[in-house]
């Protein structure tokens, strides 16, 4: 046993080979930490070739929007946007836990905009990392986006106060899409040793997925990009059917080969099967993701990868609903 450390002897640092850090921010997934892919051996038929899930809950505020979350405050920061000024963004929620988090260690507040449906284990883990929480009805913003109420209150608290609140803007920061470009999309081409052949990933923000496209697009044209799309009406948090929500300035289609829309139904059905089959506690966006990649034919065009957003931890309400008389005692 090695003897304690002396008042006063160096402080000890970071140290990737020890898994040892001095900041929670260096835990955040990148080429030299990138977060782990597993392959599913159960829930794929047969035939239909490899998944890998990259599992982005992994990240240390548990979901894939840490990455997001760090290149947006980065950005402005390095524009000088920050200086003196209080944060206000839009988010079903995972955006909104690392930028809590992310503003919490900068001792900056931040107020979220969020949807009245998000599950309350979200806006429990916002008000935990102390954001100010306001939930917003879908009727909130015009009738040709019924779903974007959270992003018109943030857009109009921000034109309100201009001198006061400073946005990150996921949905239209080029910084969005730059994380994943520098970072998700690295790591994928690494972890798969260049032989990825499709990768698949929802209609969220679209940073991921046009981040990611890029990279692996400008290594490998053939490589086959499937966006998967909830239906309208959808209870799937994270997705955006952009049919009923306005299309993040950041998606760069020319770079989608495929979009396969999923119903609830089968999404929540793979999200079980991912719990019971393969161990993965995953979110129900997850579910649709890999349903989708399943009934195409994950690797048709050679390995697949699909992005895991986030656990499924904070969806236990949500789950209750799903179970129905599964989940209720007995007796």
């Amino acid at each position: 046993m090695s003897a304690p450390q002396k008042s006063g002897s160096p402080r000890r640092g970071s140290d990737g080979r020890l898994r040892r850090y001095t900041d929670v921010r260096e835990l955040i997934g990148s080429p030299d930490n990138p977060t782990p892919l597993v392959r599913l051996n159960r829930v794929v038929p047969a035939g239909a070739g490899e998944l890998f899930l990259k599992l982005e809950w992994f990240n240390p505020f548990g979901s894939i929007k840490d990455r997001t979350a760090l290149a947006l405050l980065r950005g402005l920061e390095e524009r000088g946007l920050l200086d003196g000024k209080e944060l206000v963004e839009p988010s079903s929620g995972n955006t909104g836990i690392a930028l809590a988090a992310l503003a919490a260690l900068a001792g900056k507040r931040l107020t979220v905009t969020i949807p009245d449906g998000v599950p309350d284990e979200k806006k429990v883990l916002l008000r935990m990392l102390g954001a100010e929480v306001w939930t917003t009805p879908d009727d909130l913003c015009p009738v040709d986006h019924p779903k974007d109420g959270a992003i018109a209150l943030a857009h109009s608290m921000v034109a309100s106060e201009p001198g006061r609140f400073a946005m990150p803007n996921q949905y239209d920061n080029p910084d969005n899409v730059r994380a994943h470009y520098e970072t998700t999309g690295p790591e994928i081409w690494a972890q798969t040793e260049g032989e990825v052949g499709a990768f698949f990933a929802g209609y969220g923000t679209c940073g991921t997925l046009t981040g990611v496209a890029r990279y692996l697009k400008e290594r490998n044209p053939a490589i086959r990009v499937v966006a998967v799309e909830p239906q309208k009406g959808h209870r799937l948090p994270g997705l955006k059917n952009l049919q009923e929500s306005r299309t993040p300035s950041i998606l760069d289609r020319s770079l989608i080969d495929e979009v396969i829309r999923v119903d609830d139904a089968p999404a929540y059905a793979m999200t079980k099967r991912l719990f019971r089959e393969e161990g993965l506690i995953v979110g129900p966006s997850t579910g649709a993701i890999v349903h989708a990649a399943a009934e195409r034919g994950a690797s048709r065009d050679g390995l697949g990868v699909a992005i895991s957003p986030d656990s499924g931890f904070k969806y236990a309400s949500f789950f209750a609903d799903v179970l129905g008389d599964e989940g209720k005692p007995k007796g």
